[in-house]
C-alpha cells in the first residue's frame, strides 16, 4: 500500500535532516518498529501521512537586523531550499502529503512541485489563502494507492484568509485480504490563525467548528459514516490549547501522541520554532475511526467557545459569582440578557463571531428558552468543559440500541518528527529547510466494531 523502505530511519541516519548540507540518505534504509526491533518489510498494507508547514519564502527572514529582507526576493536561495523539500517528500513517499503555507503567488515554484511530484505520480491539489495573501495549501496523494473521488475546498471568509482543502479518496488496493472492498477515505489539510492574542482563540476554535460542520454535512450527504478521516497540518496551537481540546472531544486522537504512548498532559516534543523565538508542538495528524461515540458538533462547540470565556474571565481574577455579575452588566436582576451577553464579550475582546454564531451560542446556553440566562444556567455553562471522554449518556440517539457493524479503520503503526532532536523538545540550530518539523505518520488496515452515528 505504501513505500516504507525509508519511513523509519536507522539510527546512522537520526539526524540526518538537522543539517541542511546533508544530502538525502539513498533508499533502502532499514525499518525500525515501535518496539524497537529492526524489519525490512511489512507484509499487511499501511497508508503513510506527510504534513510539513514548508515556510513561504515571502515570509522567511534573512537578516533579524532587517526583517524586511526575505527569502523571496533570492530564487537562487528559495529554490534550492524547496529542491531540498521536494527530495525528501519523494525520498519518503507518503501515500499522502499535506503542505502548508505553499507558495501558491509563485508559478515557478509551483510549477516545480507539481512537476516533480507528477513524474512520482501524486495527484496534487494547491489552493490560495483569500484575499491574495501569496501563500496556501497543497496536498498530494499517490495515484497506485488511491484514486480520487472528489476535492473540495473551504474558505473560511474571516479573519486571517484561511482556508481548508478536503479530499476524497479511495484505495486502490483492498485494505483487508478477505475482503476485495476498496476502504474510502476523507483527508483534510489546513493552517489555522496565528494566536497573536487571546482576543483570537475563538477565531481559531470557530475555524475548526467549521471545517468539522462541513465534513460532517459531506459525510451525511455521501454516506459516509464508516469512513476513517485524517485531518492534517498547522494547527497553531498545543496540546494545552482549546482546539486540542475541542478535536479530543469530537473523538480524533493525535496521531504522534498514539504512537509514542503519550497522553493529553505530555508535552515532551515541539514542532516549530516561531518567529518569537519559542518552540511548541503545533502540528498534527489527527485519526478519527467510524467506531468513535461523540457528541453532538453543536454542544460540543458550545462547550469549547463557553471554556474560552470561562478562561478570559478567569485571567481577569473573576470567580463564578464574580463572573455572572459581570456577565450581567448594569441590569438589576439576577439574569443575563442577550444584550449584556454581546457587550460582554466585546469587553473580553472576544469579537471574532458572527452575529448568527454568537446566536446559536446564546441559545445552548439558554436551556429554558426564556431569553435571559439565570444563575443555574450560568452555573451549568461554568462548570461545562469539553470532555475528552464521553459518558454513556452523551452518546447519539442512534447508538441507544446497541446496534453495532463491522467497519474498517486505521490503527497508528507509528509517528515520526524530523529532525528528530524536535522529539525531545529541542530545536537544532542547523536546521533551515523550515521553521517546521515534517511530521510523518504511518496506518495500518484495522476491522472495528462500529456504532452508527447520527450525522
Amino acid at each position: 500500500m505504501v513505500m516504507l523502505a525509508s519511513f523509519l530511519k536507522d539510527p546512522e541516519f537520526a539526524n540526518v535532516d538537522s543539517s541542511e548540507n546533508e544530502s538525502v540518505p539513498s533508499k533502502g534504509t532499514i525499518l525500525r518498529t515501535k518496539s524497537g526491533k529492526f524489519a525490512s518489510s511489512i507484509s499487511e498494507p499501511c497508508v503513510s501521512c506527510t504534513t510539513f508547514n514548508i515556510l513561504a519564502p515571502i515570509y522567511k527572514r534573512l537578516d533579524q537586523q532587517n526583517q524586511s529582507v526575505r527569502e523571496s526576493d533570492f530564487r537562487a536561495f528559495w529554490l534550492a531550499r524547496n529542491e531540498r523539500i521536494v527530495d525528501w517528500l519523494l525520498y519518503e513517499s507518503s501515500s499522502i502529503i499535506c503542505l502548508q503555507e505553499f507558495w501558491v503567488g509563485n508559478e515557478e515554484l509551483v510549477q516545480m512541485y507539481e512537476r516533480r511530484l507528477g513524474a512520482a505520480r501524486y495527484d496534487t491539489f494547491t489552493l490560495a489563502r483569500t484575499n491574495n495573501r501569496g501563500d496556501g495549501l497543497l496536498i498530494a496523494v499517490h495515484k497506485d494507492y488511491f484514486r480520487i473521488l472528489n476535492y473540495k475546498e473551504l474558505l473560511f471568509n474571516d479573519f486571517g484568509d484561511r482556508v481548508a482543502q478536503l479530499l476524497h479518496v479511495q484505495s486502490i488496493i483492498p485494505f483487508s485480504k478477505d475482503d476485495d472492498t476498496e476502504q474510502e477515505i476523507l483527508i483534510v489539510n489546513t493552517h489555522l490563525l496565528f494566536p497573536h492574542d487571546s482576543s483570537l482563540s475563538i477565531v481559531r476554535l470557530h475555524q475548526v467548528y467549521k471545517i468539522l460542520q462541513y465534513l460532517e454535512t459531506y459525510q451525511r450527504e455521501n454516506k459516509l459514516s464508516e469512513a476513517p478521516v485524517i485531518l492534517c497540518g498547522d494547527w497553531n496551537g498545543s496540546k494545552r490549547g482549546h482546539v486540542y481540546k475541542f478535536l479530543r472531544s469530537q473523538g480524533f486522537v493525535s496521531s504522534y501522541d498514539i504512537a509514542h504512548e503519550y497522553t493529553d498532559s505530555d508535552h515532551k516534543w515541539v514542532s516549530h520554532r516561531n518567529h518569537r523565538g519559542n518552540i511548541c508542538g503545533v502540528d498534527f495528524i489527527w485519526l478519527r475511526n467510524p467506531n468513535k461515540s461523540i457528541k453532538p458538533l453543536k454542544i460540543s462547540w458550545a462547550e469549547a467557545a463557553f471554556g474560552i470565556i470561562k478562561y478570559q474571565l478567569e485571567k481577569a481574577s473573576l470567580d463564578e459569582k464574580d463572573a455572572f455579575d459581570f456577565l450581567r452588566g448594569d441590569n438589576n436582576g439576577n439574569y443575563i440578557t442577550y444584550s449584556a451577553f454581546c457587550d460582554a464579550l466585546k469587553q473580553l475582546n472576544l469579537t471574532g463571531l458572527s452575529f448568527q454564531e454568537t446566536k446559536e451560542l446564546w441559545v445552548q446556553a439558554d436551556v429554558d428558552g426564556n431569553g435571559v440566562l439565570d444563575y443555574d444556567e450560568f452555573k451549568r455553562i461554568w462548570s461545562s468543559t469539553c470532555s475528552v471522554h464521553m459518558d454513556e449518556d452523551n452518546n447519539s440517539e442512534d447508538s441507544k440500541d446497541g446496534s453495532t457493524k463491522e467497519a474498517i479503520g486505521l490503527a497508528v503503526k507509528n509517528a515520526m518528527l524530523f529532525p528528530r532532536e524536535v522529539e525531545k523538545g529541542i530545536w537544532p540550530e542547523n536546521y533551515h529547510l523550515s521553521d517546521h518539523a515534517r511530521l510523518t505518520a504511518l496506518f495500518s488496515p484495522v476491522r472495528l466494531m462500529s456504532t452508527p452515528q447520527k450525522l
